[in-house]
């Protein structure tokens, strides 16, 4: 089986071309096999490419566990960037199905490479129903005590169920994300992100991702982070996003969601399956 291996801001990804739906039906098996840093390729997750009856090309997500992830804003630009290169859809804006719907991925294209994506990653959503979330009101700024601290959550749907806590970040440990990820409160879970407000343009964020664990980058966290600290009147609607692994550019502009970020090949290769 042939492969790219991609990051986005240190969020890594197996990439792999299965119009023919040769592992239709084998994706938890194939990205727990191939995710594994010591017996496989290595990576956040998977990114399989498929055909679509309704965009130009479909992206399926599977995190390291094994899990299904309807949204990846780092995954996604790796994902536009490869089919792209791969001549598979030559146009940019790319209409990419994913399990959030159709999202929109603009192309700074330099000497025939793609070194540069802007993702429309469409609206964000409070209502608890949606996320979901076990309550009635829209969850922001509610207190939440986990192994006896208290935290201060934003909870929300960008794709997929986020939850921001505001803060100085070194009082919090990404690891403490561990536990608020399974919280009761959370039926089908959530990431978590730790995000501290630098001043009004720009912020830095550390995640645990649902299913993964500790990660350099989360595109989708990034963007939920700049979403609430908008909403909380913290920041204005263009920021600057410092991850552990680079920086994003995050604008929300009419109710919508705009993130720019780099996406680069690491290598290639070929694995016996």
């Amino acid at each position: 089986m042939k492969f790219t291996k991609m990051q986005g801001t240190g969020n890594d990804f197996v990439v792999i071309d299965d119009r023919e739906n040769r592992f239709l039906g084998k994706e938890k098996e194939l990205g727990l096999k191939l995710c594994n840093r010591h017996f496989g390729i290595g990576g956040d997750g998977i990114l399989i490419v498929r055909q679509s009856e309704i965009a130009q090309i479909k992206m399926v997500i599977i995190n390291s566990d094994g899990s299904y992830a309807s949204m990846c804003g780092n995954g996604i630009r790796c994902f536009a960037k490869y089919v792209w290169e791969e001549n598979l859809v030559k146009e940019s804006p790319i209409k990419i199905e994913t399990g959030d719907g159709i999202k929109e991925a603009f192309l700074n294209v330099e000497n025939g490479k793609v070194n540069e994506v802007t993702i429309d990653m469409g609206t964000p959503s409070f209502d608890p129903k949606k996320i979901p979330v076990n309550s009635c009101d829209e969850v922001v700024k509610k207190e939440l005590k986990i192994n006896e601290k208290t935290y201060s959550i934003t909870s929300m749907f960008m794709g997929v169920p986020h939850t921001v806590i505001f803060g100085d970040l070194e009082k919090y440990d990404v690891k403490e994300g561990k536990a608020i990820e399974k919280y009761s409160i959370f039926p089908e879970g959530t990431n978590v992100n730790f995000c501290e407000v630098l001043n009004k343009d720009e912020i830095k964020i550390k995640t645990w991702e649902r299913g993964a664990g500790p990660t350099l980058a989360c595109g989708t966290g990034t963007c939920a982070c700049a979403v609430a600290s908008n909403k909380l009147g913290f920041t204005e609607g263009k920021v600057k996003a410092q991850v552990p692994g680079g920086i994003l550019f995050i604008e929300v502009k009419d109710n919508k969601v705009f993130m720019t970020g780099p996406a680069e090949v690491s290598f290639k290769g070929e694995y016996d399956i």
